[in-house]
This record gives C-alpha cells, sequence and structure tokens, in this order.
C-alpha cells in the first residue's frame, strides 16, 4: 500500500460536498486520517469562504490512477473546469505527496504540489501528518509550517457534523 496525502476544498454547498467526499473516500480507500476543516478566504480571485481540510489515504493506486479517480469524483459533484484557473468550485481534491514521489504527470498532476506554499494546503497537512518530510525539499511539513508567513493568522475551524450551511 501506498499513503497519499490529499488537499480537499469547496466553497459552493461546501458542508454538502465535502461531506460526501469524505464518505466516498472513506468507502473506496476505507480508513483515513481527516484534518479539521479551515475556513479560509478564496485565493486568486473575489468569492465566497473555501472550506479545506486534508486527508491521508492507503492505496494500491498508482498516482496517475488516483488522480483520475479523484478526478472523476469531483466530476460526480458537478466540477466546472471551464472557467478560469481560479474561481468557485464545488468540489476540489489534489494530491499533495504521495510517498516519497516527486512527478509531474498528465492534467496538472505535480507532486509535491506547488499549493503547498498555501496555508489552506499546509496547514490541514501540517496538523495530521507534521513528521513528514516533503521530496525534494528536505523539510517536514510542520517546519514548513513554521515559517510560513500566515502561522500566526487564525484559521477558523468548521465542524462537518454540526455545520448546517456556510
Amino acid at each position: 500500500m501506498r499513503r497519499a496525502y490529499l488537499s480537499l476544498g469547496s466553497n459552493l454547498e461546501p458542508v454538502l460536498h465535502l461531506r460526501r467526499a469524505v464518505q466516498e473516500l472513506q468507502e473506496r480507500f476505507g480508513d483515513m486520517v481527516l484534518s479539521p476543516v479551515y475556513r479560509t478566504r478564496a485565493v486568486g480571485f473575489e468569492g465566497s469562504d473555501f472550506l479545506n481540510a486534508a486527508a491521508v489515504i492507503e492505496t494500491q493506486l498508482d498516482p496517475v490512477a488516483l488522480h483520475d479517480w479523484l478526478h472523476a469524483l469531483e466530476d460526480t459533484h458537478q466540477r466546472d473546469r471551464s472557467g478560469p484557473r481560479f474561481g468557485d468550485r464545488t468540489l476540489d481534491i489534489d494530491i499533495v505527496l504521495f510517498d516519497d514521489c516527486v512527478l509531474s504527470g498528465p492534467g496538472n498532476l505535480r507532486i509535491p504540489r506547488p499549493d503547498l506554499q498555501h496555508a489552506f494546503v499546509l496547514r490541514p497537512l501540517a496538523d495530521i501528518a507534521p513528521d513528514v518530510v516533503v521530496p525534494g525539499d528536505g523539510r517536514t511539513l510542520a517546519q514548513l509550517w513554521d515559517i510560513h508567513p500566515e502561522r500566526d493568522m487564525a484559521l477558523p475551524t468548521v465542524s462537518l457534523d454540526d455545520a448546517v450551511g456556510i
């Protein structure tokens, strides 16, 4: 089994889509580690706040097959890819790290994912996998979060179990 570190986000009916995505990930991959869910501002465009989380799953899929499966999951949530790169999303799930792989693949697959520079990706991952070393960088997720410029900014958490709607 291989370990994948995922970033999850949504700003269109985010509670609904993240709840369902977590359930679908559990159905496909079994037990997983899920971070707290954070409310963050949209990055790169003016839009509704996002709910962001991270998950660690175990899989027998290779990175490209997992990437394809995650895209299909996004599609079941009516993910619209016709607009600009930065825009509203029903569901966005990216592979941020995959074991100790460094690769570029089809469909914007980049591991480690460059979005690791953003607090909405790094903070949830550092919460659940602080000692994981980022391939090609040599620092742990906790070390990267400790020096992140948004380290001291409050990121409010949201419970998907208690949230009715955002």
